[in-house]
């Protein structure tokens, strides 16, 4: 079924809302002002609250419309729909504007708190046009052992040739190692991960990566290798840390960069030049915060530290060994059961820093967290969703929202990376 609809405000998920005969639609490939043709996805003719559907043909367009730069991850209609990217069709200033509403827009509605967003795209980014920035991709083999993605709504997988979000070194190591030739067992997993090199082509042979690379396929390394390195300058300090190729990393080539460095100005200005310090670190995976944490915040530093993955608990502990660090208390479980559990010269932190998963903390760490009474929360959110719901418990528990700011660290699509810092009041 077709259906002709007037676009009114952005959505969830990258999608925005549209209305037929009073029900809301949820429409993909849209952006509010928009007079377009939309396909109502199946089953449409049920008694449900909302409907869903994707724009076959605009019939009045936004100024932020944009062909798609990657066409395989636009509407179905135009011959795309692998997806990984739904805001293909936008304009980059498009996509900041789309995504500082949402978190504003969200932090309003279930945060309580009514704030302007300041958003900042990655470094090069715009140079890239919002392209090859992804250091870890993952596809499946098709019928024929070539990479593919899944087309929305059907069983077909579309081979790929290149992938455009990947960065440009990503792409040298797929071709070099002929991922795209295919090859694979049908139903083959395959994941490249890549670090971004940080350093000068040619140091480390012609491609400047050397062996930095993992392709796994089915989660066994096929070539490179098994343990990776990054590395990030933050305050003018590089960190190297070992990170395991099928583990997680912050995706975007500057993201570690940029966020870093902006948990560390926030943690330096809330501790004022205090001698000592105890601190927090909560969902810290291989210890991105960690490391600047423990060593650039305050003279004496001790440390708290609890992941839940034990992969990445090993990484840390390695990163944490190389820089000779003792005073930080890394600990492997669910943060909530850890934090009943924390030692009593431990237990009352200056700041907390938490990195929770997408989900977010939910309101039992954030009560454990209050308890503890910190001055501070810097929290790092990769939904903003989860974000707000948290910011309501944190703002009833004594705190405030003393900043907030998000990164476009997710180009092309509506994920957005927003950190918020809350004081207690």
């Amino acid at each position: 079924m077709q259906a002709e609809v007037r676009i009114e405000r952005y959505a969830d998920q990258g999608r925005c809302v549209a209305h037929i005969d009073g029900r809301v639609v949820f429409v993909r490939f849209a952006l509010p002002g928009e007079l377009v043709r939309i396909e109502l996805d199946e089953p449409h003719d049920r008694d449900e609250r909302f409907w869903t559907g994707e724009v076959v043909e605009v019939l009045e367009a936004s100024d932020n419309r944009v062909e798609p730069a990657w066409p395989l991850a636009g509407p179905l209609a135009m011959g795309g729909g692998v997806g990984g990217a739904d805001l293909v069709h936008v304009s980059l200033p498009g996509q900041l504007t789309w995504k500082a509403v949402t978190v504003s827009e969200q932090m309003k509605r279930l945060g309580h708190v009514d704030v302007a967003v300041p958003i900042s795209r990655a470094d090069g980014d715009e140079g890239l046009g919002g392209l090859h920035w992804r250091t870890r991709i993952e596809m499946i083999a098709d019928e024929n052992g070539k990479p593919s993605m899944r087309r929305r709504g059907t069983h077909v997988r579309v081979p790929l040739t290149t992938m455009p979000l990947a960065t440009n070194t990503l792409l040298d190591v797929a071709a070099a190692n002929k991922v795209w030739d295919g090859g694979f067992e049908p139903g083959a997993q395959i994941r490249l991960s890549v670090p971004e090199p940080r350093h000068a082509a040619g140091e480390k042979g012609d491609s400047g990566i050397g062996d930095n690379y993992a392709v796994l396929v089915d989660g066994e390394l096929t070539a490179g290798s098994r343990r990776l390195t990054e590395q990030v300058t933050v305050a003018g300090r590089e960190f190297t840390y070992t990170v395991d190729a099928n583990g997680f990393w912050q995706v975007h080539r500057q993201a570690p960069v940029a966020l870093a460095n902006h948990v560390i100005d926030l943690v330096r200005g809330e501790m004022d030049g205090a001698v000592s310090a105890v601190l927090w670190d909560l969902y810290s995976g291989s210890g991105l915060f960690t490391l600047p944490l423990a060593t650039m915040v305050a003279e004496r530093t001790r440390m708290f530290s609890v992941e839940g993955g034990d992969v990445a608990v090993k990484s840390q502990q390695r990163n944490l060994r190389a820089l000779g660090l003792n005073d930080v208390d890394v600990r492997c479980g669910d943060v909530g059961r850890t934090l009943a559990h924390v030692p009593a010269h431990l237990a009352h932190p200056d700041v907390v820093v938490l990195d929770p998963p997408r989900a977010g903390a939910h309101a039992k760490v954030c009560r454990q967290i209050a308890e503890a009474s910190p001055r501070s929360i810097v929290y790092i959110a990769c939904d903003c969703t989860s974000l707000a719901r948290d910011t309501a418990t944190i703002t009833g528990l004594g705190y405030e929202l003393a900043d907030i700011r998000a990164y476009d660290i997710y180009p092309m699509t509506h994920h957005v990376e927003t950190v918020a810092l809350f004081r207690r009041s």
